[in-house]
């Protein structure tokens, strides 16, 4: 099915979709998102496909943030869940404030180890103890590791965000 993982709020959301074995208008379709808000879309008919349908005017009232979402169908007697899953709702940067952050968990993780990182080059302690009290910091080793670690999770996000093969690299052969 065609249901994007990210919408943008103030945005014109329009999903055509074809179901063989739940033509339109025989069966009807409705998309319910749970999250911030509660989101239901009823599809509309052409010819023998569903089309999911909101206005700019309609999705900036949507909350930003992560819905869980099902697809059903009815033909008035019987209801079929043909699909579920996870979307966002992006905000309007057109109504968002000066002070937005748009980086992902991924990202804003990855920014935090590195600024700990830079912060730990001019200090020696990995531990120390004043009376009762103790602090002992991340070793830099983990701290590398950890690094690496969300370093390559955001190149999988950015592949997967371009479509890119998520399995390895692509291999170009001549003939």
């Amino acid at each position: 099915m065609n249901i994007p993982n990210t919408i943008t709020a103030g945005t014109t959301l329009e999903i055509p979709i074809t179901l063989t074995a739940y033509p339109a208008p025989t069966w009807s379709l409705t998309l319910m998102m749970r999250g911030a808000s509660q989101i239901d879309i009823r599809a509309t008919s052409k010819d023998s496909q569903h089309v999911l349908h909101a206005d700019p005017a309609t999705t900036a009232a949507w909350l930003p943030g992560r819905y869980w979402y099902v697809v059903r169908v009815t033909d008035g007697v019987n209801i079929e869940q043909i699909e579920e899953g996870e979307a966002t709702i992006a905000p309007d940067l057109a109504t968002v404030n000066i002070e937005y952050d748009g980086r992902g968990h991924v990202r804003k993780v990855l920014d935090a180890i590195e600024a700990v990182i830079e912060g730990r080059a001019s200090k020696d302690q990995e531990r120390y103890r004043i009376k009762d009290r103790e602090l002992q910091r991340t070793p830099v080793g983990e701290l590398l590791n950890l690094r690496n670690l969300y370093r390559r999770e955001l190149v999988r996000q950015k592949q997967a965000a371009r479509g890119s093969e998520l399995l390895g690299r692509r291999v170009l052969v001549r003939f």
